[in-house]
């Protein structure tokens, strides 16, 4: 880690965010980081809970003269996306995310996932808890697991946990936006086996690399290539050639746009110069078409070795089934100018050893939309032959545009900035819609620094928004409205 980012200001995040990322924190692997911050409350000597699912809460009494406000729930999850560039060895089980400055604007990672996704919300929560002389009401620090791959944390999460009145979410990734609904989601699985078959003819691995990749919610709407959906199109053209299929890997989390894809596969040989001429072809279209948004792209098709691969009839299948499997936008709200209502990412696709799997992410804000589009992705995946089933659903976020803390939270802004926040819902899917299903009278909304590149080995968070960030938070909390007193003073009390 560069020790620079430790002078940064405000250096109680950014300790604290340095401390958190030499943890190991990957999705469904939080135990690390549950031990880690679960020792961090006790040191401070406060009260300490866990729930039967992993999440963590912790409890500090109100600054002194501010009992009588609200209680506030601080929330942020705990696990990161781990993604990286191919040719970075990096193991995200053992190794703590290795940070750097760039350009004095940014914080980032050197070629993974930096996760400011949702590492300075957490970092932000503990710079409070173990604040001395920064005015708050009671507070309880909600740490989640698993938000990014099932939201199981959230979903696991039980009425009566909480006691909180007002919800802060700090998970979002625009530091003029204050979010206040969001899309929910549901994964779509699809499976398929094949029999394998002895091959003869000149076999090829093709590589589509270089893509951007991103955020599945936040950044669907925004052009970008998917790398599973591309290698399907330049593999389309082989059809026509008797192509078989051997092999192929391409994306990897369903919440990130996927950048990366190859397969293996077998041309007769007779077949091979109208196949190559063909493909080229097409190679340089999709290069042009995208040139825009993936200035990067690499596409290769070099020669390998194959012996055992698909059938013809089973590769057009597979290939056709792909290219049919609807990807990005599926509608736009008709309420809500600009919001993506209604969106699928096709994630990772896999033919490894007789099996075929792919893994799709369908969001939307309407709950009948979500339905309608993972029952057409099942519709076309059924045709295809494969076996689908839904899983892990959870719920958006409606709106509420009478909440107390939003009229709060606007006029803090206003009076810092010298303009409105732009007040939105967003396509990603934050917690906050099913924390609420169990907790229907809390009021919550989300905001946070500007982070870019979520989801990718580009991510970054911008130093000077964190300021902003910071002392917007801090004004917010001194703002909080009157309740009744609530007391914290029963130190470490743990049910684990």
């Amino acid at each position: 880690m560069n020790n620079d980012i430790l002078n940064l200001e405000p250096k109680a995040i950014w300790k604290n965010f340095s401390a958190l990322n030499s943890v190991p924190r990957p999705s469904k692997k939080e135990e690390k980081v549950r031990q880690f911050i679960i020792k961090f409350g006790e040191d401070l000597g406060l009260k300490v809970e866990t729930d039967e699912v992993g999440n963590v809460l912790i409890k500090k009494s109100a600054y002194p003269g501010m009992e009588d406000r609200k209680t506030v729930v601080m929330q942020s999850h705990l696990d990161m996306v781990c993604q990286k560039n191919n040719d970075v060895e990096f193991d995200f089980d053992t190794q703590g995310i290795e940070m750097y400055i760039e350009d004095n604007r940014f914080v980032t990672a050197n070629g993974t996932t930096l996760g400011a996704d949702n590492g300075i919300g957490v970092a932000t929560i503990m710079a409070i808890l173990e604040s001395k002389d920064i005015p708050h009401p009671a507070i309880e620090a909600f740490f989640t697991i698993d938000e990014e791959t099932g939201m199981t944390g959230a979903l696991g999460l039980k009425a009566g946990f909480l006691s909180g009145k007002i919800l802060l979410n700090l998970d979002t990734e625009e530091d003029d936006e204050l979010d206040i609904g969001c899309a929910g989601g549901v994964d779509v699985t699809a499976t398929k086996s094949y029999s394998a078959e002895e091959v003869n003819g000149t076999a090829f691995i093709l590589t589509l690399k270089g893509l951007n990749g991103g955020h599945s919610g936040m950044q669907i709407h925004e052009g970008l290539g998917n790398s599973n959906k591309l290698i399907a199109r330049l593999l389309n053209v082989g059809i026509e050639y008797n192509i078989h299929i051997a092999h192929m890997e391409g994306g990897s989390l369903r919440n990130a746009i996927p950048r990366e894809s190859w397969a293996k596969i077998v041309i007769p040989t007779e077949n091979v110069e109208g196949f190559k001429t063909a493909f080229e072809t097409l190679q340089a279209e999709i290069i042009e078409e995208y040139q825009t948004k993936e200035p990067k792209m690499i596409i290769t098709l070099e020669p390998t070795e194959v012996t055992n691969a698909m059938s013809t009839l089973d590769s057009k299948v597979f290939i056709q089934t792909i290219m049919a499997a609807y990807n990005g936008v599926f509608r736009m709200s008709p309420d809500v100018e600009g919001l993506v209502e209604t969106s699928n990412n096709v994630a990772r696709v896999e033919v490894i050893e007789g099996k075929v799997r792919v893994l799709c992410l369908t969001r939307s804000s309407v709950e009948s939309g979500k339905e309608a589009l993972a029952q057409t992705l099942k519709s076309g995946f059924e045709l295809g032959g494969f076996d689908v089933k839904f899983s892990g659903s959870y719920p958006g976020w409606k709106a509420n545009t009478q909440s107390e803390i939003l009229e709060i939270m606007k006029a803090i802004y206003i009076k810092q900035n010298g303009e409105e926040p732009k007040v939105v819902a967003c396509h990603a899917g934050l917690e906050c819609g099913i924390i609420g299903t169990n907790y229907p009278g809390l009021d919550m909304i989300s905001f946070g620094p500007n982070i870019s590149g979520a989801h990718s080995p580009d991510e970054r968070v911008e130093i000077v928004s964190v300021q902003k960030y910071w002392k917007y938070l801090l004004e917010i909390l001194k703002e909080i409205p009157n309740d009744g007193p609530i007391d914290y003073s029963c130190a470490n009390s743990k049910n684990k």
